[in-house]
């Protein structure tokens, strides 16, 4: 497994491309926002001769489904993720505005995932595991037989993603975090929705919501 960090949108948000070795790859969180941007990804995957067969998402806040459009629109894939996230999707052209930002109403799901369930392209598997806190249907995606596992908004170096949002809570994304995130491999490398890579144990021992 090979793993690319783009960063895209004016939220900056960690979109992942995850590669195996059979020249497709899996997108996790297409944050690209504008057209410009889309031909940014567009030509990373051509210089590595990827084509995407798999599109994840960790939860549907707008920032992490910006590309799921031009997903659809050029590679006919539509996403998976949970099924309690649906009202943010529904709500992403609303809370665009927020921010001064336009986007088009994002594509239906392809399915959906629960705690546990487990979806493959070629030799990548992703078990996903639901971290509520952040979002009611936040999902993280841990591949064990790489040792890596994407938190989206839920953990990051350092820090928790905030929880003031609908549908977030502290105590609920504090437990979360503990049952399932910090239950996996110490060594498990994290990848989250922004920011740096950090690992398991350092954000038990160094994160200060926890230590």
């Amino acid at each position: 497994m090979i793993i690319h960090k783009l960063v895209f949108s004016p939220i900056m948000v960690n979109t992942y491309i995850v590669e195996g070795i059979s020249g497709t790859c899996a997108v996790i969180d297409c944050g690209c926002y504008s057209r410009k941007e889309f031909e940014e990804f567009e030509k990373f995957l051509d210089k590595k001769k990827l084509i995407p067969g798999l599109l994840l998402n960790t939860h549907m806040h707008l920032d992490h489904i910006f590309g799921n459009g031009f997903m659809l629109e050029k590679y006919n894939l539509r996403t998976w993720c949970h099924t309690l996230d649906e009202m943010n999707r529904e709500r992403a052209i609303q809370d665009a505005l927020l921010f001064g930002l336009k986007m088009e109403t994002p594509p239906e799901p392809e399915g959906y995932l629960e705690d546990g369930g487990t979806v493959s392209l070629g030799n990548l598997t992703f078990k996903a595991l639901h971290v509520p806190g952040h979002t009611s249907g936040s999902l993280a995606y841990y591949c064990e037989s790489e040792g890596c596992v994407f938190t989206g908004d839920a953990l990051f170096a350092g820090n928790i993603g905030r929880s003031d949002l609908p549908g977030g809570n502290h105590d609920t994304l504090v437990r979360s975090i503990k049952a399932k995130l910090f239950s996996l491999p110490p060594d498990t490398i994290v990848y989250p929705g922004h920011g740096d890579k950090t690992d398991i144990i350092s954000e038990m021992r160094f994160n200060p919501f926890f230590s």
